[in-house]
C-alpha cells in the first residue's frame, strides 16, 4: 500500500483547505483490482470520533462526498472510489454487481483492519449496496446511513418510463463502435443535461460548482462493459427489499424535491425498517451531498451521538 497527499482541485469556496491538510490519497491491490482510497483523519480525536467508510453513487467518486466529510472534521472518513469508477480499475472477475460490490466492502475492511464499530454511509447506488451488504452481514458494522437511498424499484411508478430511457441509453452506448460509445457516455451535453435536473439550488455560484463537479468527475468510468453492469445493478435493486433484514440503527437522510428517490418512497421505506429514522432537507433534491453538506453533516453528527460505539 502507498500513502501520498493529494491537492485537491475544487473550488475553495466550497472545500475548505482543512479538508486538504487532513487527507490523504492510498491505493491497494484487492483481487488483482487496484482500488484508489482517501482517508480523511479527524482534526481533533476524541470521545465522539468514529471512522466511517462512505459508498459513493453510480458515476460518481469520492469527490462528491468531500462536502459532507468537511463538515465533519471530529471524524475519520474513509471514501474509496468503487472499483469501476474514478481511479480505482474494474472487477477482475465476476460482474459488477450489487453482490460483487458487498464482496469488495468485506475485503476492503479486511485490509484495513476495520471493524464492527464501523460506521457505514451510502449515498443513492451506494445506499442499494451498502443496505444489502448489512443484510447479509448484520455484524459488520454499526450503525448505517443512507443518503437520498434508493427506497423503491427503479422500474415502477412515474419515473419508470424515464428509466427504461436510460437503460437504452447504457445498451446503445456499450454497442456501438467503441469511440461512438464513449462519445455518447462521455457527452458534455448529457452530462450538462443531467446535472441540471438533479440540481435545486438558485444559487449560480454553487449550481456552476456543481456542473464542474459532474463534468469533472461524471465520466471517469473505467470501461463501457463495467459501467453498463453498475447501471444494470443500481436499476435492479432497492433498499426495501432488504429493509427487514436491517436490524441496526439505520438512519435515513432524504430530499424533499428529490425526483429519483421520492419521499413517499421514503416514507415507506421507513416505516418497513426496524430501528430507524427519516430526516428530511427541504428544497433540495437528489444532491444533498453538494447543496446541503451541512445539514447532513448535522443529522449524522446527532445520529451518531445517539448511537455510540
Amino acid at each position: 500500500m502507498k500513502t501520498t497527499t493529494p491537492g485537491q482541485s475544487a473550488a475553495p469556496a466550497y472545500i475548505s483547505p482543512g479538508l486538504t491538510e487532513r487527507t490523504a490519497a492510498s491505493t491497494m491491490e484487492l483481487d488483482g483490482t487496484t482500488v484508489a482510497f482517501w482517508t480523511c483523519e479527524p482534526l481533533r480525536p476524541g470521545p465522539a470520533t468514529r471512522t466511517i467508510l462512505v459508498i459513493h453513487g453510480f458515476r460518481g467518486d469520492h469527490h462528491g462526498l468531500l462536502r459532507v466529510a468537511d463538515q465533519l472534521p471530529e471524524m475519520r472518513i474513509i471514501m474509496p472510489d468503487l472499483p469501476g469508477f474514478g481511479t480505482s480499475g474494474p472487477f477482475q472477475s465476476g460482474p459488477h454487481s450489487v453482490e460483487r460490490y458487498g464482496q469488495f466492502i468485506t475485503d476492503f475492511m479486511a485490509a484495513l483492519e476495520l471493524g464492527p464499530d464501523t460506521v457505514l454511509l451510502g449515498h443513492s447506488f451506494g445506499s442499494i449496496i451498502a443496505a444489502h451488504f448489512v443484510a447479509d452481514h448484520p455484524s459488520a458494522v454499526n450503525p448505517l446511513i443512507l443518503i437520498n437511498p434508493i427506497a423503491a424499484p427503479a422500474l415502477e411508478g412515474p419515473k419508470g418510463i424515464m428509466t427504461r430511457l436510460a437503460v437504452l441509453y447504457y445498451r446503445l452506448a456499450a454497442r456501438l463502435p467503441r469511440p461512438l460509445g464513449l462519445a455518447l457516455l462521455r457527452s458534455p451535453l448529457i452530462v450538462r443535461v443531467m446535472s441540471e435536473a438533479m440540481a435545486k439550488t438558485r444559487d449560480r455560484n454553487l449550481r456552476r460548482f456543481i456542473h464542474g463537479q459532474h463534468h469533472a468527475y461524471f465520466s471517469a468510468f473505467a470501461n463501457r462493459d463495467s459501467l453498463l453492469e453498475s447501471f444494470t445493478a443500481s436499476v435492479s435493486s432497492h433498499v426495501a427489499e432488504v429493509a427487514g433484514r436491517l436490524a441496526l440503527p439505520v438512519l435515513l437522510i432524504a430530499g424533499e424535491k428529490d425526483e429519483i428517490a421520492t419521499l413517499p418512497d421514503q416514507h415507506r421505506l421507513v416505516a418497513l425498517l426496524p430501528d430507524a429514522e427519516l430526516k428530511v432537507i427541504p428544497g433540495v433534491g437528489h444532491l444533498i451531498h453538494y447543496e446541503t453538506p451541512a445539514p447532513a453533516a448535522n443529522y449524522i453528527r446527532s445520529f451518531l451521538q445517539e448511537h455510540p460505539a
